[in-house]
């Protein structure tokens, strides 16, 4: 994680993804009705940036590149990338919420690190709830959780009751996940000694367990790739979705493994777009716009959509915002029930 934003810019570039297709094209060629940024000119007439809350390797970061990569293609202009993980996703939401609310600045996170953030945090620099404008949001699909090759289980259930007996780590993609809330309602339901260890994201994650530091982890499809191809870990089933994966048809869901509870069935994630509250409507609607034809239109999308197991459209207006209205509240209802840790 890169606390430092006074390093020098030769440094700073060298960690960005700088998607240019084309600048030169004007911002608003081809597409009437251009949105007007603050002081009147047209936008976007400058570069994009995306500030990421998770690591590269996470589906968060694969989802804020390629949606970078559509808005470069439609838009005309060029999108920055930036991962500023950790603090439950508020060292992100800080750099976005102090940023001029000029359609130039947003926000990808996974949607459940901001619902938890007041919950889980003795202080958070912003609101939530007031400070950003959700966008669009990408689901992230049936995604699995995986175990190290030479753990002896093949199912859930034959992991919980391997971990009665026997003490087992469990990687923790980002603190505030529903993954996190999971596993902690597991030891409460039915005494598996599962020992949360907490990361910034999947990357750092999906290393250790290919290295066989941690024993077990979750993720989307498209973070887990590396050890699921190379066999060193192997998915056993699926921690979120209602139905199963066609890529992993074998593995059951959560209803199907006996467990029904709404720390199951109510924490479904997402990688989320927000803007700084101010920013102009006209802009909040065609950023929104964009993100609900980048999955019809682009094939990075398409794939990335594909890998995750995900087959619905993007949440957008009001559907994005019922949404929130019902996820954030059972997230954060869950983790004080649990008392979440964030350490």
């Amino acid at each position: 994680m890169n606390h430092c934003d006074s390093a020098p810019a030769r440094v700073q570039a060298s960690r960005r993804d700088v998607l240019r297709l084309g600048f030169g094209l004007a911002a608003a060629a081809g597409l009437p009705g251009a949105a007007l940024a603050q002081g009147g000119a047209p936008w976007p007439s400058k570069p994009i940036r995306i500030i990421c809350g998770q690591a590269t390797g996470s589906s968060n970061d694969a989802t804020a590149r390629a949606v970078g990569e559509f808005i470069t293609a439609r838009l005309g202009a060029p999108v920055v990338i930036e991962n500023k993980p950790g603090a439950v996703g508020t060292i992100a939401g800080d750099t976005v919420v102090r940023s001029a609310p000029d359609g130039y600045t947003l926000l990808c996170v996974l949607h459940s690190q901001l619902a938890q953030a007041p919950v889980l945090l003795s202080k958070v620099p912003f609101d939530p709830d007031n400070d950003l404008i959700p966008i669009g949001a990408f689901g992230t699909g049936s995604s699995p959780a995986v175990v190290r090759s030479g753990l002896p289980v093949n199912s859930m259930r034959e992991l919980i009751e391997y971990a009665k007996k026997t003490p087992v780590s469990v990687g923790n993609y980002g603190i505030g996940s529903g993954w996190q809330i999971m596993v902690t309602q597991l030891v409460k339901d039915t005494g598996a000694q599962f020992n949360i260890v907490n990361y910034r994201g999947t990357g750092p994650m999906v290393l250790d367990l290919m290295a066989g530091n941690i024993d077990v982890g979750a993720g989307s499809l498209a973070g887990l790739a590396p050890g699921l191809q190379n066999g060193k870990f192997r998915a056993i089933h699926l921690i979120s979705g209602s139905s199963r994966n066609p890529a992993l048809p074998n593995l059951q869901t959560w209803e199907e493994a006996g467990f029904t509870g709404e720390a199951y069935t109510a924490t479904q994630e997402s990688n989320m777009f927000l803007a700084p509250k101010g920013t102009p409507h006209e802009v909040i609607e065609r950023l929104a716009a964009v993100i609900d034809a980048s999955y019809r239109e682009s094939p990075r999308i398409k794939t990335l959509m594909e890998q995750l197991g995900q087959v619905r459209p993007p949440w957008t207006g009001e559907d994005l915002r019922q949404f929130v209205r019902t996820t954030w509240p059972a997230y954060r209802r869950l983790t004080k029930a649990l008392n979440l840790q964030v350490g």
